[in-house]
């Protein structure tokens, strides 16, 4: 309590002191000179006057430095006037130091936080329109060659209409993700838990990118014999588009002649860890904390040519992450990547 009060207060004391002092000063000489000293009156008046002196000084610099503050919350938008209390307001600048500096600290905060937002908004922005502009101008280009005269010629407008048709499919593609990923984000993606054989729904998976795996002497496999089923909780259909993308990417940065192998394990007592890994490219450890940001590709120029939405991973983080369960990813440059997801085994 001492100390609080002399923190609090020093600058009252202070020169109510000095006003005291000089005061008596002048009584002290004006008796004296008078011949009427009063020892009484001598004692008592130094400390009438320091009480009095303290609580006008103490009253009217706090009232000073308060409609300063409120002042200055009236003029910056960013504070919240209600917020200010005349309790809060002393003499202790100190304090009212340290609340400014740390206010400016969190606004600081603030600011650098919209600047990221911002630069990931604005690259964002120039993502989706350098994906959707490639095959917009594809499809532009081949339809104008078609009006320019070349639908004259049947073999000719058969392969340009084919091509411009896949620049079709490409566009929707995208867009189809898109629309997942704003559903998932926004919370409308609406999922149907149910319990399934994990295992027969990657054997499904293998099934279906066999065809894309052979072209790339790519062996698609589990880490060993499942006899038996290891049932889990969740939307299949989402599931499998989480399966399908990540052993798409195995393939499309997997090396030939190399694999990609899928792994159910038993994490806790109600969870499994599913485990997809190849010994492809691999992701420099810089890029890993972005490779699930949209449109985000580590090989600018590689990827582009492989096709895809650059939305695969975005997306699988999303649908992971709306069942409630995490996603991890360990990777090492000309090694080989491994993506775990977890899920809730089926009662």
């Amino acid at each position: 309590m001492p100390e609080s009060f002399r923190k609090t207060y020093k600058f009252a004391t202070y020169t109510s002191s000095l006003i005291t002092l000089g005061l008596t000063l002048v009584t002290c000489g004006f008796f004296y000179f008078n011949n009427s000293l009063n020892g009484w009156y001598l004692l008592a008046f130094p400390i009438i006057c320091f009480i009095v002196s303290f609580f006008i000084i103490q009253h009217r610099v706090e009232r000073l430095i308060y409609n300063r503050i409120q002042k200055i919350y009236d003029d910056v938008t960013m504070l919240d006037a209600t917020s200010l209390s005349r309790k809060q307001i002393t003499t202790d600048m100190a304090t009212l130091t340290k609340q400014v500096e740390r206010f400016a600290q969190d606004k600081k905060l603030e600011i650098e936080t919209l600047k990221i937002r911002e630069a990931y908004r604005k690259e964002f922005i120039g993502n989706v329109s350098h994906e959707l502009k490639t095959p917009l101008f594809t499809v532009q280009g081949y339809i104008l060659t078609l009006l320019d005269g070349a639908m004259k010629d049947k073999a000719v407008r058969k392969k340009y209409l084919k091509r411009a048709y896949k620049g079709v499919e490409r566009l929707i593609f995208i867009v189809k993700d898109l629309d997942m990923i704003s559903k998932l984000e926004a919370g409308g993606l609406d999922l149907q838990p149910e319990p399934f054989n994990i295992v027969k729904l990657v054997q499904n998976v293998f099934d279906l990118l066999e065809m894309k795996a052979t072209k790339q002497n790519i062996t698609l496999t589990f880490d060993k014999l499942y006899e038996k089923g290891v049932y889990v909780l969740a939307d299949r259909d989402r599931i499998q588009q989480v399966l399908s993308n990540l052993i798409v990417n195995s393939i499309k940065y997997g090396k030939e002649d190399g694999t990609t192998e899928v792994s159910i394990e038993p994490l806790v007592e109600n969870k499994v860890l599913v485990r997809v890994t190849d010994n492809g490219e691999g992701i420099a450890s810089e890029n890993i904390q972005r490779i699930f940001e949209r449109f985000y590709r580590v090989d600018k120029s590689g990827s582009r040519k492989e096709g895809g939405s650059g939305l695969g991973l975005s997306i699988v983080k999303h649908i992971v992450e709306a069942h409630s369960e995490k996603i991890y990813v360990e990777s090492q440059l000309e090694v080989g990547s491994e993506f775990s997801f977890t899920m809730e085994k089926a009662k």
